[in-house]
């Protein structure tokens, strides 16, 4: 209870425009994939393209992981120590595994995904390749081979030969199907050709390459030993060996820092780098230093940096259809990427069309298609025009780029709205697919919608009803009304959505206990186009008072009095409806010489929409006074209700 601190005889000295925007989109025909892989590291990956497999080692967790083209796992090899170099037989019957930990290689069944035999090798196996059904084997900084084609398997190392193989950063093999007995090694900063065709290897040629190396592979040409790395005074990219003397030629540049480098059956060249902040995967035509596609990882870790490609786990899919690559996060999360349509470029397409365009007029939509080969002369694209009738599009006539990949074409919007253009363009053996779009705001007749009851004030809890009226449209008869009353506590919300009726009348009942923002909303159609009106209705805040105290009531003249003792206190109890933080005005005013004189005013705090306030009483007889509560808005804490003033109550002091 709170109590005045001033007394009656003390106080008697006392308020679009809109743009049209081009969209430019080019992309393969099948989408790019990437799951994440249940493994602790990857040692290598080979891609079956028979099954359309995709096999991963994992030498920390001892396991080879199998997945298909999507990712998907679909068996999981456990029990392999650290597996790392994986190959596949020439019939893809098998997959060869090198266990280092067990001194092996184990051969597993690619139908059922079942180890059939496990070879000793005499040494810690690491890179495998397998030439005319041999198996060779990096160990240490040498190789060997394993042949498994007579009654029982026969095991040669140390096959180098003088090559004075000697870096720590592994011992790398390459081999091509397509190239019979050909074999190229590689280890710390030296490089070798071996002919493989009889019993052991045979040294053709020896040379040097970068010492940062991390992957061989050979062209299928047999013409090019290709390094992860080639010689720094031909700046970041993979490097390029003559396999007849193992001269340096040019070699393909890609970022900093290569780190992988597989080559397809068809010569094209994946290349990859450990970039955090550029491309990871840079595909090239054979012999062609500009990339024809680059693939950039996202960022999927906590650093600023993007994900990177781990060393040498590059692998095409034998139709060159995709490229898989494995990437890590900051996390040591491992990821399996499928990279589509690697050798094929992607070309742009540009679409421009006027910002503005009348209904049923002609307007004109340009654009070129462009990509490092221009497409030739006479290209057909296909045209497809969205609207608000066809929202799934409607096929045009298509139309035909010019030598400069340039193209222009007339059509008739017979809609209003926005209205959308996309020129699509199939590819070919050498492009992907690519499409651009672009809107043009087509004009449309202004539609009449009206909404009542603007600026109207209501007592509390009325029941108002909020009516629209929807003049002349094309199709589209159905409006929306929405109420939203004022403060933040209620949201807006939709009343009712139909059509109207047959005099295009809508309407709502609002209950009015707050200031409500009232509107109608017409979607538009073809040919008419969208509005929203708004009525903002006010609604009078619930304010009551009672008395107590006091030892009877009787009138004075036409007006009922409370009769208080001079020297007793009356107390009023006003009762609001509740907001959050609300107030009441508690307004004082008394009775002299025939005129009521204010006397003050306070805010009090409502709590749980009841404030009780005891005034101190005059201490003399004969005063008479009177008290009102008032809701004020913005005064009293809130503005979600209309000022409101309750009832005079009157008090008369007596002996």
């Amino acid at each position: 209870m709170r109590r005045r601190s001033t007394s009656i005889a003390t106080a008697l000295a006392v308020i679009l425009g809109s743009t049209a925007l081009t969209a430019l989109t080019a992309g393969p025909a099948a989408a790019d994939s990437a799951k994440i892989l249940p493994v602790r590291s990857v040692g290598d990956i080979v891609v079956d393209g028979t099954h359309r497999r995709v096999y991963v080692s994992d030498p920390t967790g001892g396991r080879i992981v199998v997945t298909d083209y999507a990712g998907t796992v679909k068996a999981t090899l456990t029990g392999l120590p650290g597996v790392t170099g994986l190959a596949l037989s020439a019939d893809s019957g098998q997959v060869y595994a090198a266990v280092k930990d067990g001194n092996r290689i184990v051969s597993v069944e690619t139908e059922t995904y079942t180890r059939t035999a496990s070879h000793p090798v005499g040494a810690t196996p690491g890179d495998l390749e397998v030439v005319d059904g041999r198996i060779w084997f990096a160990h240490g900084t040498d190789f060997g081979s394993l042949d498994l084609s007579g009654a029982e398997p026969v095991v040669r190392l140390a096959q180098r030969g003088d090559v004075g193989f000697h870096g720590g950063f592994g011992m790398f093999l390459a081999s091509d199907p397509a190239v019979p007995g050909v074999l190229a090694a590689g280890n710390g900063g030296d490089l070798a050709v071996y002919d493989v065709s009889a019993d052991g290897a045979a040294l053709r040629v020896k040379g040097r390459m970068n010492t940062g190396v991390k992957q061989l592979d050979l062209t299928p040409d047999g013409s090019q030993v290709l390094t992860s790395w080639g010689d720094p005074d031909y700046g970041y990219g993979i490097g390029a060996y003559a396999t007849t003397d193992l001269a340096e030629q040019e070699g393909y540049p890609i970022d900093a820092y290569p780190n992988a480098v597989r080559v397809a059956p068809d010569g094209s060249v994946a290349g990859g780098s450990s970039s955090w902040y550029d491309p990871d995967v840079h595909i090239h035509r054979p012999g062609d230093p500009v990339p024809v596609r680059e693939y950039d990882f996202p960022n999927t870790g906590d650093s600023s940096g993007a994900d990177t490609l781990v060393d040498g786990a590059l692998a095409w899919a034998p139709d060159a259809s995709r490229v898989f690559a494995v990437s890590v996060n900051t996390h040591g999360t491992y990821t399996l990427r499928a990279l589509t349509d690697p050798t094929r470029e992607l070309p742009t397409l540009k679409v421009s069309a006027p910002a503005k365009a009348e209904r049923a007029k002609k307007l004109t939509v340009t654009g070129r298609l462009t990509s490092k080969e221009t497409p030739a002369a006479g290209t057909v694209l296909k045209v497809t025009r969205t609207d608000l009738e066809t929202p799934d599009g409607k096929a045009l006539a298509g139309v035909r780029t010019k030598a400069d990949g340039s193209f222009s074409f007339t059509d008739t919007p017979p809609v209003g709205g926005k209205v959308t253009y996309k020129v699509s363009y199939a590819g070919d053996a050498t492009r992907a697919p690519a499409s651009g779009s672009d809107t043009v705001e087509v004009s449309r007749k202004a539609t009449s919608l009206s909404l009542n009851n603007n600026g109207k004030l209501y007592a509390y809890g009325k029941d108002v009803t909020f009516t629209a009226h929807l003049g002349t449209t094309y199709k589209n008869r159905t409006v929306a009304i929405y109420a939203d009353p004022f403060g933040s506590d209620k949201p807006k919300k939709l009343l009712k959505k139909a059509k109207v009726n047959s005099k295009g009348n809508l309407s709502a009942v609002v209950d009015m206990t707050r200031d409500t923002a009232v509107t109608a909303v017409f979607a538009g159609d073809a040919r008419h186009a969208a509005k929203t009106v708004k009525s903002t209705a006010y609604a009078g805040a619930k304010v009551s008072t009672s008395v107590s105290g006091h030892y009877k009531t009787g009138r004075i003249g036409s007006t009922t009095y409370h009769y208080f003792r001079k020297k007793t206190d009356p107390v009023f109890t006003t009762t609001m409806n509740h907001y959050t933080g609300r107030h009441q005005r508690f307004q004082v005013q008394v009775y002299v010489q025939g005129s009521w004189y204010d006397a003050g005013s306070e805010y009090f705090a409502l709590s749980g929409g009841r404030s009780v306030v005891r005034l101190e009483a005059p201490g003399e007889s004969g005063v008479r006074a009177r008290v009102r509560s008032s809701y004020v808005n913005g005064s009293s804490g809130d503005t979600v209700n209309s000022t409101t003033h309750g009832a005079w109550k009157y008090v008369n002091f007596t002996n």
